[in-house]
């Protein structure tokens, strides 16, 4: 027969049994019951033990009954000693952290891509939750392209570095926006030719030209390939999402970059001005630039014309009235040099006007 034990006897054996478990232990319970927003869970001891809510899960959003569920055996941390009435409290959400941050660690070590939800939004970059824990990308490593992030929104990365001590999760988005754009200029290095006509989507613009993305590979609009006419700056001519047609100006192997030309997709308007322009001639122009040094004035369709600052000044002087852009004016050609694309004005005398 088994040995009797007083009831003295059986609470010393509980007290022993109950003094191995200690703050920090892992163990494993069995789902019960719940209570209120709590999980009940037997682990082996004389009373029961509590898993609060915000430590049931890392899903905040899931429910207590469906993240614990009941006579199933979960893995539990005791996250405190016992209190005065005899009761455990347990973390599910902190084993299954450590469960996360051995998964980053294999992540990292196998340089994977992973998929983050964004959480906030903060100066020098943005908070996301991988697998349940915090992670920051800073603004550096972030490849926006012509989108803004927004929380909720899911974003592939991949992990620069990681400290489960600190708690530290530091991401990149540009490694993946890097292989993904490697991959891409493969293929279009392979396809594409000087002269080739292709359809582009400004992604950003410089005050020295526009990116057009051609297939997933950002491309240099440099602004003296914008338009035959003079640009001031490319956002007088084109804006951020538009789809253009651009031809292929220029590959660099070595360097891995595509130059990329507007202007060489329309005629050269100074082919055809030879034929329709001569020196001596008046003509009827719009002003189309002001500067210090003169104004510029388009005398043929695509074809402008400096009339220089002093006869600006002598045309504002005998008309009493300040020149715009937009103004239309007759000019006479002084000078016309069509090789290299140059053409000289001045402002017609009244004996010249009345021979035109």
């Amino acid at each position: 027969m088994g040995k009797d034990y007083s009831d003295k006897d059986f609470e010393s054996l509980l007290d022993n049994y109950d003094y191995k478990f200690r703050k920090g232990d892992l163990v494993k319970g069995i789902v019960f019951g719940y209570e209120s927003d709590n999980a009940l869970v037997d682990i082996g001891a004389k009373s029961i033990a509590v898993v609060p809510r915000k430590e049931a899960s890392i899903d905040y959003d899931s429910k207590i009954q469906d993240v614990l569920e009941k006579d199933t055996e979960y893995e539990f941390l005791i996250i405190s000693d016992v209190d005065e009435n005899g009761q455990f409290w347990l973390s599910r959400k902190k084993v299954d952290l450590v469960y996360s941050w051995k998964e980053l660690e294999k992540i990292k070590e196998a340089d994977d891509i992973i998929n983050g939800k964004i959480v906030q939004i903060v100066k020098g970059g943005i908070l996301v939750d991988i697998i349940g824990i915090k992670g920051f990308v800073p603004s550096s490593q972030i490849q926006e392209r012509e989108n803004k992030y927004s929380v909720g929104d899911k974003i592939e990365l991949k992990i620069l570095s990681l400290d489960e001590e600190q708690s530290n999760l530091v991401l990149s988005n540009k490694k993946v926006y890097s292989d993904t754009i490697e991959s891409a200029k493969k293929v279009i290095f392979e396809q594409v030719e000087v002269g080739q006509v292709v359809k582009g989507k400004v992604v950003r613009i410089a005050s020295f030209g526009a990116f057009v993305d051609i297939g997933g590979v950002d491309c240099l609009l440099p602004l003296s390939q914008i338009s035959w006419k003079w640009v001031e700056h490319p956002t007088d001519l084109l804006k951020i999402g538009e789809t253009i047609d651009v031809a292929i100006f220029d590959i660099d192997k070595e360097k891995q970059r595509i130059t990329l030309s507007l202007k060489n997709v329309t005629e050269d308007p100074w082919v055809n001005v030879t034929d329709n322009l001569k020196e001596g001639d008046i003509r009827e122009g719009v002003v189309t630039r002001i500067k210090n040094f003169g104004a510029f004035v388009e005398v043929y369709s695509g074809v402008e014309a400096l009339l220089p600052h002093n006869e600006v000044v002598e045309y504002q002087n005998s008309n009493n009235s300040i020149l715009d852009v937009g103004a239309k004016i007759n000019v006479v050609i002084i000078k016309f040099n069509p090789e290299d694309k140059r053409i000289s004005l001045g402002i017609p005398t009244k004996d010249s006007q009345a021979e035109g």
